[in-house]
């Protein structure tokens, strides 16, 4: 796999600087000396970001010089980018790290959660201090969870994202995420991770649809034959099919590329992954 990705190193070099290009406003109309509006907006009214997973190989500093250099805003942060915490002065860094780098934190995880108030109420505090929207989790399938989470999200006006982990976890399949948010509160939804789910022989394009109204996530990732992560495009998921699923139901969550191969050197990766995505959105129409 690792030598597939090698074969294409000019042309992620040429999209690696045309990224740049257009991270730093240098790819300008001739003519009326502003970007075309492709390129003000090449993921088509998408929250497009990053799960930050992808860049752990990078400390938080360069993980958001990174995402900055890709022309990305928004992120899903995981704990060893950003430790939850809610003490003012934690708070106010992780606020001027994001302002400086032009990267809003809409949302976060994965969390596990369980029947323990105190602990849940950490995590939404901590959502609630750094301007968090939604938090992808992991939690218990039994009923004190998800009367707490229904509570929860309501008090704190938080959504939460039930992510599917893959083969042999809590939410392997597509049903396992329908039944459990079934009759609960409408912020407690899903949180799509397109790769997991071909890992389980799902088809993601279903698990859009049938979760539509519960969507606070997703996590664009590729799979080849349920067991080889890939760069996005390479695998079998249909990414024009997701998204224009995810147009016509009107999805304006967070959308984050999350890409888990080569975790010390991913940046030409990601951008073929990120390329990937504004083709998909360019046939949308």
């Amino acid at each position: 796999m690792k030598s597939s990705f090698h074969s294409e190193t000019s042309r992620r070099r040429f999209l690696k600087t045309t990224v740049a290009a257009l991270a730093g406003g240098a790819l300008l109309d001739p003519l009326s000396g502003v970007l075309p509006a492709a390129e003000k907006d090449p993921y088509g009214g998408f929250r497009m970001g990053i799960q930050s997973y992808s860049l752990r190989g990078f400390d938080v500093k360069k993980a958001l010089k990174t995402t900055k250099m890709l022309g990305l805003h928004y992120w899903e942060a995981y704990p060893k980018h950003i430790p939850i915490s809610t003490v003012p002065k934690d708070v106010a860094k992780y606020k001027q790290m994001l302002d400086q780098s032009d990267v809003k934190l809409i949302a976060f995880g994965v969390l596990n959660f369980d029947g323990n108030e105190t602990k849940a109420r950490e995590y939404f505090d901590f959502a609630k201090a750094v301007g968090i929207e939604t938090l992808s989790a992991n939690p218990d399938k039994n009923d004190a969870t998800f009367d707490l989470l229904d509570k929860l999200v309501e008090e704190y006006k938080i959504n939460i994202a039930i992510h599917n982990h893959g083969p042999g976890q809590k939410y392997d399949k597509i049903d396992d995420v329908v039944k459990m948010v079934d009759g609960r509160h409408k912020r407690v939804g899903a949180c799509v991770d397109t790769g997991h789910y071909l890992r389980s022989k799902e088809d993601p394009v279903e698990a859009i649809e049938r979760l539509e109204g519960r969507l606070y996530g997703i996590h664009l990732k590729d799979v080849k034959n349920a067991k080889i992560m890939c760069i996005l495009g390479e695998g079998d998921l249909d990414v024009v099919g997701c998204l224009k699923l995810l147009k016509k139901q009107k999805y304006g969550h967070s959308l984050a590329l999350e890409y888990e191969e080569n975790k010390d050197n991913p940046v030409s990766d990601i951008e073929v992954c990120l390329s990937t995505v504004r083709k998909a959105v360019k046939q949308l129409g």
